[in-house]
């Protein structure tokens, strides 16, 4: 299994109502209209990520684990790699559900997107405080 940590803040306009997707950004602000961010002015994008976790996550056969850590509660979501994933984007991280596939996507076939995200957790993830985010690829 690899691992990689990515640490972000929360955001006021935090919605986290996107029925398909999940975003995590380096930006540092957000409109209210972003209703796929769950966590901004993450410290990492796809080039900052171990060379190993990007190939791993370039497989077929990879599972992934997304945990977002807000405070003492957590989210897990589940999803798979693919051939396809370029994982070029400089700015956002997209977990989708579907299969669509583009340089911003993380992984695909995740079991939650953000409308998913228990409400009382998408609460902390309103504040400006710290978010970590582990991203486990077994393949």
């Amino acid at each position: 299994m690899l691992i990689d940590t990515i640490r972000a803040k929360g955001h006021h306009n935090i919605k986290a109502t996107h029925k398909t997707t999940l975003q995590i950004t380096t930006d540092e602000q957000i409109s209210k209209r972003a209703d796929c961010i769950i966590a901004v002015s993450a410290d990492k994008s796809f080039s900052d990520l171990a060379n190993e976790v990007k190939t791993a996550l370039s497989a077929n056969a990879a599972t992934v684990r997304l945990t977002i850590w807000a405070g003492h509660a957590s989210e897990v979501i589940t999803g798979f790699g693919n051939t396809d994933l370029t994982h070029s984007d400089a700015t956002d991280m997209v977990v989708r559900k579907s299969t669509f596939t583009s340089g911003r996507t993380l992984m695909i076939g995740a079991d939650k997107a953000a409308a998913d995200l228990d409400r009382k957790f998408v609460e902390k993830l309103k504040k400006p405080e710290d978010i970590v985010i582990t991203i486990e690829v077994d393949f």
